[in-house]
């Protein structure tokens, strides 16, 4: 476990499998929950990083204790055992912590390396804990620190070279399989970032039939008329699965909005053309067993990281060098910031000897 100071807790895709992932992902509501709980615990600054690839906490606490409670107000409200936790969990500190922090948000640690989704999901988490009251001045440091050493790596290096992203192999498997997509019918489930992307990418390799289904049909209506693309009211996809030959999932349903027997009913309409599903989206949002349906071909997002495996050659010969410039950048911002750590823990010890009990819990900015 971490000791006291700057410290990161949390699970990766390193060694956390998608199914495990899939557990341990926040919503928006889990993220409020455990920032106001973990306020009153010792934990002077806490930003949360949840993306389909990790869930991260970068914080600041006076104990090691408290960030032990770190780790059990998220198991607990996962319902997620704590000892099972142990095995995917990644805990660091001090310099290593920081150090990670830069190298995610550069893309070095993403399963598609290289990638620049993450940049944003970072920058988007620690807004979130700046309108929450959250950050102070480490973590302000560290972060906007880090978004400065992640320009400058991929201004000065060829980590982006042949870039790729969830979209663009999503695209090339569909190409794959059909060959050519001018013919194909695309139904996006999910009118979010992903989505759009998604849709974008289809669109930028002659798919010209798409059809987005949204939970809010409004932001479904808008995204189609950006596309000129046709929205469709979510009730009703998988009544109409039959009409796709795709369908990519990128919801952020809570359970499968794609079950198994929607889909063998599609199939006994359309027993000769393939249907091609595809899950962007965690928690998952096509059942697993849609791959048992005869002519049907399911990849989630570990399947399309793999796939990207394949192509990440010219990235990876710049991963030394681009780990070099971080890693001097992370010192050096480690060198600016352990001080002001050090002076946290004095006054926190200057408290508890004058029986002022815990400190203020939260250092806004």
């Amino acid at each position: 476990m971490s000791t006291a100071g700057f410290f990161l807790l949390g699970a990766t895709h390193h060694r956390a499998p998608l199914a495990v992932r899939e557990k341990l992902a926040l919503d928006d509501a889990g993220v409020a929950a455990l920032h106001a709980e973990l306020a009153a615990a010792g934990v002077r600054e806490l930003a949360v990083l949840n993306t389909c690839n990790r869930v991260e906490f970068y914080g600041v606490a006076d104990a090691p204790a408290h960030v032990a409670h770190v780790e059990a107000a998220f198991c607990a409200r996962q319902k997620f055992s704590r000892d099972e936790f142990a095995a995917f969990r990644l805990s660091l500190g001090g310099l290593e912590a920081v150090r990670h922090l830069l190298e995610v948000a550069a893309g070095l640690d993403s399963q598609m390396l290289g990638e620049t989704e993450i940049f944003g999901q970072v920058k988007a988490a620690y807004a979130s804990a700046q309108a929450r009251g959250a950050t102070g001045p480490v973590l302000n440091r560290v972060f906007q620190k880090a978004f400065q050493a992640a320009k400058h790596v991929r201004t000065h290096t060829a980590i982006t070279a042949g870039q790729v992203s969830v979209a663009n192999v999503a695209v090339d498997l569909a190409l794959n399989i059909f060959g050519d997509l001018a013919q194909a019918h695309v139904l996006l489930l999910g009118a979010g970032d992903i989505g759009e992307k998604t849709a974008k990418a289809f669109q930028s390799r002659g798919a010209a039939t798409l059809t987005v289904a949204s939970r809010r049909l409004e932001r479904a209506m808008e995204l189609a008329t950006q596309l000129g693309a046709s929205a469709l009211p979510f009730g009703q996809h998988e009544a109409r699965l039959a009409e796709f030959d795709i369908v990519v999932g990128s919801t952020a349903a809570p359970d499968a909005v794609v079950l198994t027997g929607a889909v063998a009913a599609a199939m006994r309409r359309r027993p000769t053309r393939p249907l091609l599903c595809i899950d962007l989206a965690l928690p998952r949002d096509i059942e697993t067993g849609v791959a048992e349906i005869e002519n049907v071909f399911l990849y989630n997002l570990d399947d399309l990281a793999k796939i990207a495996e394949q192509n990440r050659a010219a990235r990876a010969a710049e991963v030394s060098h681009a780990r070099e410039i971080l890693t001097a950048k992370a010192e050096a911002l480690w060198r600016q910031v352990e001080p002001q750590i050090a002076t946290l823990k004095i006054r926190a010890t200057e408290i508890d000897s004058d029986g002022g009990g815990v400190p203020s819990p939260r250092v806004t900015r």
